[in-house]
């Protein structure tokens, strides 16, 4: 676990912190740092920061360290943190934020494969309507240069009739489309 560093606390943006407050909508400003978030977070062992630390990290304007972090991609999206937030911040909804943020301005964090496999889910989404494991999967194969390593659990998925061949049938594909236009997401 790393701590925000004192020199590191005095080198923030306010422009990125009002930007993030902005889209969120979270009510970032009523956090006290009580760390219920984190303490109730169950993947908060695997992040380099707890999720308060983003929280103040983000009101501090700490944009690089912030978009570069795990924690904007570990972040389970259980919503655990927002339930018991005394102050309803929304921490769920900064953790969206931070990732449509990252991706946008491209930033190349710690992570790698979850951002791939985000934008993939999202572009999926976006062109059937919903979910279609099997060209998901490929794609994602395909993205991160891995097309091998689990083709015989692959196999064993299609043979037993787990992964359709075929992409769903939706009504409403182009309102989808739409909505995804409207937001800019889901760029595959």
């Amino acid at each position: 676990m790393q701590f925000i560093s004192e020199q590191a606390q005095e080198m923030g943006d306010p422009a990125f912190s009002k930007r993030v407050r902005e889209i969120s909508e979270a009510g970032l400003e009523r956090c006290y740092q009580c760390l219920t978030c984190s303490l109730s977070c169950p993947v908060a062992f695997a992040m380099d920061y707890f999720p308060n630390q983003i929280i103040r990290m983000v009101q501090l304007g700490l944009k690089e360290q912030v978009l570069s972090s795990t924690t904007i991609w570990l972040c389970a999206t259980c919503e655990t943190c927002v339930a018991r937030c005394p102050n309803e911040v929304d921490v769920l909804r900064v953790m969206d934020t931070l990732r449509e943020m990252a991706l946008q301005e491209k930033v190349k964090g710690k992570e790698t494969i979850i951002p791939i496999f985000h934008q993939t889910f999202l572009g999926s989404i976006k062109m059937w309507g919903k979910q279609h494991e099997l060209s998901m999967l490929l794609l994602l194969k395909m993205r991160t240069r891995d097309i091998f390593s689990d083709i015989g659990l692959g196999m064993k998925m299609l043979l037993k009739r787990k992964l359709s061949l075929l992409p769903p049938k939706v009504k409403g594909v182009e309102e989808i489309k739409a909505i995804f236009e409207r937001t800019k997401e889901g760029s595959a």
